[in-house]
């Protein structure tokens, strides 16, 4: 029967994300990179002016919440990017097979902050599974990748520098971290954004307290 059809469409129906029901700024940057995304753009800085920035590094929560404490980082959103399917769910990016993988971006001020900076503050982050590949901590998967996504020159030049400078300091151990130039940044459900932050855990500038992501 027509009702039994739609029961089942509606088991079976992708459960998108809800871009409208994005937070925007100044909480989130979450909403503007909708904006960007639902029209294919990839745009190096944000409607006021800011710079954008994209960082892979395993669980986006922690990471995100590494980033908010940045003196100069103004908002910050997490993701899926790197990926081949429109609109990707954190159900979908899971299951390993749309190619992205959890991301944050995030929205700096340039006089603040500088891009090398940040790059510097993900790798603190990330220490010795920089060496992993396609895993962060417990977390394994081409979901769990981790990179640098630059989008201008200057970024790449950057985080090119950077990659050097850690690789040198693992001698002959090879990172396995990506450096490439970001594809469409897709913000993860509102659930996920802030998700640290929410739960308690201080986002204030220069906080010092340890990032729990789990527990």
């Amino acid at each position: 029967t027509a009702v039994t059809m739609n029961f089942w469409s509606s088991l079976t129906a992708k459960k998108e994300v809800n871009y409208e029901g994005l937070a925007g700024l100044p909480e989130s940057f979450a909403k503007e990179a909708a904006t960007y995304a639902l029209r294919g753009e990839i745009p190096t800085h944000s409607k006021d002016g800011h710079a954008i920035a994209t960082f892979a590094g395993g669980c986006f929560w922690g990471l995100e919440l590494a980033f908010q404490r940045v003196p100069g980082v103004v908002a910050t959103s997490v993701g899926y990017a790197q990926g081949h399917v429109e609109k990707p769910t954190y159900g979908e990016v899971c299951s390993g097979a749309t190619g992205h993988t959890e991301t944050v971006t995030l929205i700096y001020d340039e006089q603040a902050v500088d891009f090398e900076t940040l790059c510097n503050v993900f790798w603190d982050r990330l220490g010795n599974d920089a060496l992993r590949y396609h895993q962060v901590g417990a977390d394994r998967g081409s979901q769990y990748r981790h990179g640098i996504y630059y989008n201008t020159e200057a970024q790449k030049a950057a985080a090119d520098k950077t990659f050097q400078e850690r690789q040198a300091a693992f001698g002959g151990r090879a990172i396995q971290t990506e450096i490439e130039p970001v594809g469409i940044a897709w913000p993860a459900e509102e659930y996920h954004q802030q998700y640290l932050q929410k739960g308690g855990q201080s986002a204030k500038k220069t906080a010092v307290e340890p990032i729990r992501c789990y527990g």
